[in-house]
Order: C-alpha cells, then structure tokens, then sequence
C-alpha cells in the first residue's frame, strides 16, 4: 500500500452498519462528492478537520473512532 496515507479510517464500516448507507448520501450528508468519500475510505484522501469531524458527528461517534493514524 505505498501509495496510501497515513491517515486509517472505519468509514465503509460505518457507512455498512448505518443502514447500508452509500457513498454518495455520505458525501451529501457531509458536503464531499461521492468521490471524495471512495478516496477517503481507498486512503487515497485524507479529508479536512472540518469533514473527519462531519462523518464522525454523522455517525454519532468520537473523531477517533473513525480516523486513526496508522504509518504502516
């Protein structure tokens, strides 16, 4: 996974266990594209403070829950 980020996330788990939530009504749900979502959960993006923040409030759960820093 080298061409991954640091930044780990449980976003697809989450988004499964919300009622099979899609990537697009996440994004919807937190202002980001469906796109940004897919990358995000690849590690391909790590989102802004502002939408970690965004997904975790969705998902009724700490920050840290969701984003974790993993250096592989």
């Amino acid at each position: 996974m080298a061409d991954t980020l640091p930044v780990g996330n449980r976003v697809r788990a989450m988004r499964e266990s919300h009622g099979a939530m899609s990537q697009s009504d996440l994004g919807k749900a937190v202002g980001v594209t469906r796109q940004t979502i897919a990358a995000i959960e690849q590690r391909r993006y790590a989102p802004s403070l502002e939408t970690a923040f965004r997904i975790a409030n969705l998902f009724d759960t700490e920050i840290g829950e969701v984003f974790f820093w993993d250096p592989q």
